[in-house]
């Protein structure tokens, strides 16, 4: 058996697949997806060094569907195992020139109801885990941050698969799912989103130099003030423009102005804007269009918006959307830049897209 993992949301199952299957393809690697609805994650069948060329070369964070990723080793089932340490060490053991010794070791299930049942034990069963891979020497005595990850995820009680993946393409986040609480004095939900955007887009040792105390931020579809909370807890200046009602907690704060304006006609007055952001239910390709304009007119530097998905062929019309936007940026622009998009955990039937020019170096 040997593959690749990929956890993503459950009902994605088949957008998933079909960008491990395009992203391989584009590798030179031909191999097959095996999944099932609602399972939250999918296998990408190939030959054990296709699946490590993939955790070498093909990026996580260019993934738009799949949250977490590693080289599959073996599947245990467990049925009636009392002993289950020593059940993954003899999966581990044939397998340990693919990884020599891993730094880390990480126990986890998909992100289904059912597997996530399982959350408490897989805490509690990382403990004797690693003692026993230590033992066998499989695992570093002390984490270390440069050696590959080892990864077992347990689909239910009975049943669990190994692997591994490499410590500078993987995410720091177990299941690949940064979890955070909803704010008491948040307008909605939503707020977690651009939360949770701004962390997974904006490298933490560049955070400092780009969302900064005192930028300028504009936020377009903002009512009643979702987004706009994470612009303003982080010492924003925001124009907000929505032509319904913003959360008064946030006009009392001083630093938002309420703009009542359609938000595919304003524009701001000065070019000084540092970060736009949008969360408008609009058709993906408008707002890509609207996005992409105000970076080509240099009305914002960095702009973090979303767009919406259909319900069938997601990853087809998600490649189409990046398409016409990194189009319009290589026709139309003149300085190198970057995209990146996810389908965040906060999110539902939509992606997150992070535009932005790149400094000169």
């Amino acid at each position: 058996m040997s593959g690749i993992i990929l956890l993503c949301r459950a009902g994605f199952e088949s957008d998933c697949a079909a960008e491990i299957q395009d992203k391989a393809t584009e590798l030179g690697i031909y191999g097959y997806c095996q999944t099932q609805p609602d399972q939250a994650y999918v296998t990408y069948h190939c030959q054990a060094e296709e699946a490590d060329h993939i955790a070498r070369k093909l990026a996580l964070k260019e993934l738009v569907f799949a949250r977490e990723m590693f080289v599959l080793l073996s599947a245990i089932k467990l049925a009636g195992v009392e002993d289950r340490a020593s059940a993954v060490l003899e999966a581990l053991l044939p397998h340990q020139e693919s990884f020599a010794l891993a730094g880390d070791l990480r126990v986890e299930t998909p992100d289904t109801n059912e597997a996530n049942q399982l959350s408490k034990f897989c805490r509690k069963f990382s403990v004797p885990l690693r003692q026993t891979l230590r033992k066998a020497e499989l695992l570093s005595n002390k984490p270390l941050a440069k050696r590959p990850l080892l990864h077992v995820m347990f689909v239910n009680s009975a049943h669990a698969l190994t692997g591994y993946s490499y410590s500078y393409n993987q995410t720091p986040h177990v299941g690949g799912i940064l979890r955070l609480k909803m704010p008491k004095d948040g307008p909605s939900r939503s707020t977690l989103k651009l939360d949770e955007a701004f962390q997974v887009f904006v490298p933490e040792h560049e955070r400092d130099k780009r969302i900064q105390a005192g930028m300028k931020a504009v936020d377009l579809g903002a009512a009643p003030g979702g987004w706009t909370y994470q612009l303003v807890r982080r010492d924003m200046m925001v124009q907000a423009v929505d032509n319904g009602p913003m959360a008064d907690s946030l006009m009392e704060t001083g630093q938002v102005q309420h703009i009542k304006e359609d938000g595919f006609k304003f524009r701001p007055k000065r070019k000084n804007i540092n970060w736009l952001v949008c969360d408008m239910v609009e058709k993906p390709a408008r707002v890509g269009e609207l996005m992409t304009s105000w970076l080509l007119e240099g009305d914002c530097q960095e702009a973090i918006f979303n767009l919406k998905l259909p319900m069938r062929q997601r990853y087809a019309a998600v490649k189409e959307y990046l398409a016409q936007i990194t189009e319009q940026l290589q026709t139309h622009g003149t300085k190198p830049f970057e995209i990146q998009a996810k389908h965040l955990y906060h999110d539902r039937e939509e992606i997150t897209v992070h535009l932005r020019w790149l400094p000169k170096s």
